[in-house]
């Protein structure tokens, strides 16, 4: 985990960070190869480029919007959207996210594979 994103999340206020935090650690844990930083003044998940980004906004949810999600080989059903380059992925609670997990995870070794790729 980078320290940047730690600084940032101590002083992150708002109803969802635990859920914001377990995501983070669902992304970080799926592959070794995953990175963090702040970008856009949010915490952003990057490997040979961003991957996604945190909406921290978000009050009611967690959201993580995939920079260019809708170019990441493979089937995502929870990735929302339906233009040609991002994609968001929506997490309402600690139920959600368990099953969200594995695709989550899934969806994050895909990204790293084509980015080894190309």
């Amino acid at each position: 985990m980078a320290d940047d994103v730690d600084a940032w999340m101590a002083k992150y206020e708002n109803p969802q960070k635990p859920l914001v935090e377990a995501v983070r650690q669902v992304v970080l844990k799926a592959d070794k190869r995953m990175t963090e930083t702040i970008k856009w003044q949010a915490p952003t998940f990057v490997y040979k480029g961003n991957l996604a980004s945190f909406y921290p906004k978000s009050k009611a949810h967690v959201s993580l919007m995939f920079h260019t999600g809708a170019q990441i080989p493979g089937d995502f059903p929870s990735l929302q959207g339906t233009g040609d380059v991002s994609r968001v992925m929506k997490f309402l609670d600690a139920a959600d996210l368990k099953l969200k997990a594995a695709e989550l995870g899934r969806l994050v070794r895909a990204w790293c594979d084509l980015r080894d790729r190309g």
